[in-house]
């Protein structure tokens, strides 16, 4: 992720007046820092990530951002860890922050949305892909990050509960944008807490 939209991420997070974040997709911990410092020394962020090795190099970079106390870092599948919070009565979260893998946005909104509340500001991330997602022929060899990326998109659309667009970035890693969605309400079309 670019610095500038890492500074973006943050203040989102921010106008939205962020206490707690969940963010799919850990990975170093750069996103993860962006979300810890604008959520304050009282908030907290929760981040969801499959590769151990990843989850340790994002532990040690925010320990060295003095980051580390607001932040919990699951490890494993994410439609996993993402199940044991939503069982657990975790949430709502303030902001949710979708960079796993594409194949499962879909699933991942769906989850996310039994996490929120009116006002959840849910950012699903790497969305055009250098215009990739316009392919519709299923061949590539990311076809499947593509499908799963236009699933999401087309179920962001759909969705009664949510209202959000989609913006294009560009920057030294090329041409890719990310979606932007508020949750209105999280009784339409079914609960944001089944």
């Amino acid at each position: 992720m670019p610095a500038g939209q890492g500074k973006l991420m943050g203040l989102i997070a921010e106008l939205a007046g962020a206490r707690s974040v969940l963010e799919f997709g850990t990975l170093g911990g750069y996103s993860t820092q962006w979300f810890a410092a604008a959520v304050g020394p009282g908030g907290t962020v929760t981040t969801l990530e499959y590769e151990p090795q990843h989850a340790e190099v994002a532990r040690a970079n925010l320990d060295a951002a003095g980051l580390r106390d607001r932040v919990q870092i699951r490890v494993g599948a994410a439609l996993d860890t993402v199940r044991e919070l939503i069982d657990s009565g975790a949430g709502p979260f303030d902001v949710v922050f979708i960079d796993a893998d594409k194949a499962n946005n879909a699933n991942y909104l769906d989850a996310a949305l039994k996490l929120s509340r009116p006002g959840t500001v849910i950012i699903g991330d790497n969305v055009v892909r250098g215009g990739r997602v316009l392919d519709t022929s299923g061949t590539g060899a990311d076809a499947a990050d593509v499908a799963g990326i236009r699933a999401y998109l087309q179920r962001q659309g759909d969705d009664p509960r949510l209202d959000g667009t989609a913006l294009q970035t560009v920057s030294g890693k090329g041409w890719d944008g990310f979606a932007l969605a508020i949750v209105r309400d999280v009784e339409a079309g079914g609960t944001g807490a089944e």
